[in-house]
């Protein structure tokens, strides 16, 4: 239950996008603690949302929010889906000034999956492909989904891909809606369905079972004659099934929680180091006097402060991290995989490294997808799932970060089938 003496919420959905450059850092380690602790004091950082099992008597500042996650979801089916065009990075040497070994070297990307123009794959197939798999996965009924989330700043439909997605789905009873953060976005996600799950269960249909999608197009929105940006994305979809319903989730109790606790942050202060604007034409329409110019809509590039980007994502996402755990109660002692935005492979090294992680225990695909946006958390959970890396039990640190400026870190605990 989610205790509020005074809310106020609000909510903006802009499209977004996100893209990385590196530049070394040589900033000290975060240093990790030697026990838990339920109290957390943080000091100048303003907007930011943490919670966890912990709450009840943490110390936030005052513009912060704070919800207690429920000790009754229970993560249960992971899905993923990406196209079938595969482009290398020794393809894109005959499109741009580059080489294998020069991306292979700064980003850890080897290639990306791409959706065509024309094709009779889209944003939306995808995500009803990693969708369906979740549910599989999860053994719930389409029927039984109470609530579709679809995390996405690029979708094929502008007012969003959720209905479409959930119809396809045979989610015939849940309402569904589209998010938008960006590459924090399923990680958002993933913390609004808690919050509506962990709500009072006195309405005559409470919020049980979830499916959470993060999918992204970005390659449909970069300039292929820049090197700097087309070697970094890759589209796809990955999916979650959320539960806390007993006919699927069986006996419900706090050590069974499967979200452990979360901070979230974002500052617009940082909007324009990172962008996808608007790019309109215009559109001359006759009327008495002058007439009137109105605007036919359309995205530039997308277009980003490498070197503040890479500053903000080293910086801010060990801290949320290490928010998130303690608002959890565990050490980094007791996190079994780091699993980061897939944005690039330094950033996930110097992560690990001021967290005291070590990289055997970081989760990453990007040497096959690159970066797919809000897709990327959702799709390594899925794949490390599937291979047998993530068993049941696991404890699993993620962080999201990206375009807003916006990031957050939750705390998972992963419940569903064992695939090896």
């Amino acid at each position: 239950m989610i205790m509020h003496s005074r809310l106020i919420v609000i909510m903006i959905l802009t499209v977004t996008a996100t893209a990385y450059t590196i530049i070394p850092s040589t900033s000290p380690r975060i240093p990790t603690r030697t026990q838990p602790t339920s109290t957390i004091t943080r000091q100048g950082k303003v907007g930011g949302i943490a919670s966890g099992k912990a709450s009840s008597t943490a110390l936030f500042d005052k513009l912060g929010v704070q919800a207690g996650a429920s000790p009754n979801i229970q993560l249960l089916g992971t899905g993923s889906c990406a196209p079938k065009t595969y482009i290398s990075n020794s393809d894109l040497e005959s499109v741009v000034e580059t080489s294998d070994e020069w991306i292979l070297t700064r980003t850890g990307i080897g290639g990306r999956r791409v959706l065509l123009d024309g094709d009779d794959e889209t944003l939306v197939t995808l995500g009803v492909g990693s969708g369906r798999k979740a549910l599989e996965m999860s053994g719930v009924e389409g029927e039984d989904i109470d609530m579709v989330i679809n995390c996405c700043s690029s979708p094929d439909d502008l007012f969003g891909d959720a209905t479409t997605i959930s119809a396809e789905l045979g989610c015939y009873n849940a309402v569904a809606f589209d998010l938008t953060a960006a590459c924090s976005g399923f990680l958002f996600g993933v913390v609004t369905a808690t919050n509506f799950m962990s709500s009072p269960h006195t309405s005559a249909r409470p919020v049980k079972n979830v499916l959470v999608i993060g999918s992204d197009a970005l390659s449909r929105w970069v300039d292929w004659e820049d090197r700097n940006s087309c070697i970094l994305f890759g589209d796809g979809s990955g999916a979650m099934v959320m539960s806390s319903d007993p006919k699927y989730v069986g006996e419900q109790s706090e050590e069974n929680t499967g979200i452990l606790g979360y901070s979230m942050h974002s500052d617009g202060r940082g909007h324009n180091e990172l962008k996808c604007e608007t790019d309109s034409k215009p559109v001359p329409i006759a009327t008495p006097g002058d007439g009137l110019k109105l605007s036919k809509g359309g995205y530039k590039d997308i277009t980003m402060n490498g070197k503040k980007v890479y500053a903000f994502a080293t910086r801010e996402v060990p801290k949320v991290l290490d928010e998130a755990m303690e608002a959890s109660g565990i050490t980094t002692d007791d996190v079994d995989h780091l699993l980061l935005h897939q944005a690039n492979i330094r950033i996930m090294e110097t992560v690990a490294k001021r967290l005291g992680v070590p990289m055997e225990k970081v989760v990453t695909n990007l040497k096959k997808y690159g970066n797919t946006s809000a897709g990327s958390i959702p799709i390594a959970l899925d794949e490390a799932v599937r291979e047998g890396l993530i068993k049941r039990g696991d404890v699993i640190a993620t962080a999201g970060f990206g375009a807003g400026l916006s990031w957050g870190g939750a705390i998972l605990k992963w419940h569903g089938p064992n695939s090896k």
